[in-house]
C-alpha cells in the first residue's frame, strides 16, 4: 500500500503582503469621510461623523497652516434578548487635515455640527488665488543647414 503525501508551500507574496497591510495600516481606528466644496471664496468641508459627541469628543483647530479635525469614536450598544445580554463596544481614534493658505487665520474657521455631519466653513480660503495664465512660447526649429547643390557634372572615372 502506499501513501500519498501532498506538500504544500506557503505563498511568499501572500505573507509579505499581509506584513506590509499590517505595518502601513491606518493607525486610527476609523477614518470619516470627508467632502471639500468651495462656496465662493469659503472652502466648506464636511465630515460624517454619526454618533460623536461633538462637544466631548471632536477638536477642530489650525495647526502648520492646515485645518486639522481630530477625536475619538465610542459607540457602546447593549442589549438583552432571552436572559442572554449583548455588548458591543467600537472605539476609534481619527484624525483628518487639510492644507490652507497660509492667510487663513483661526478666526476665519467655523464649525457646526447636525445630524451626523460636521461642518467646516473656512471664509475667503479662496481669495485671492485667482488662476493667471502663463504664456507658452515655442522656439522655431534649428535650420539644417545642407551642402549648397553643385551644377557641375560629376566627374567620370
Amino acid at each position: 500500500m502506499s501513501t500519498l503525501t501532498l506538500w504544500t508551500r506557503r505563498d511568499p507574496f501572500a505573507d509579505f503582503d499581509s506584513i506590509v497591510r499590517r505595518a502601513f495600516a491606518p493607525a486610527a481606528g476609523f477614518t470619516p469621510s470627508a467632502e471639500i466644496a468651495r462656496d465662493g471664496d469659503d472652502a466648506v468641508v464636511r465630515l460624517e461623523l454619526p454618533g460623536v459627541d461633538v462637544e466631548k469628543d471632536v477638536t477642530v483647530e489650525i495647526k502648520d497652516n492646515a485645518l486639522v479635525v481630530r477625536g475619538e469614536r465610542r459607540d457602546e450598544r447593549s442589549e438583552e434578548r432571552d436572559g442572554r445580554s449583548l455588548r458591543e463596544v467600537r472605539y476609534g481614534a481619527f484624525r483628518r487635515s487639510f492644507g490652507l493658505p497660509a492667510h487663513v487665520t483661526a478666526d476665519a474657521v467655523a464649525a457646526t455640527y447636525d445630524a451626523g455631519i460636521l461642518t467646516v466653513r473656512v471664509t475667503d480660503a479662496y481669495a485671492g488665488t485667482t488662476a493667471r495664465q502663463i504664456p507658452v512660447t515655442t522656439t522655431a526649429p534649428a535650420a539644417v543647414e545642407t551642402a549648397p547643390e553643385s551644377t557641375e557634372a560629376p566627374a567620370e572615372a
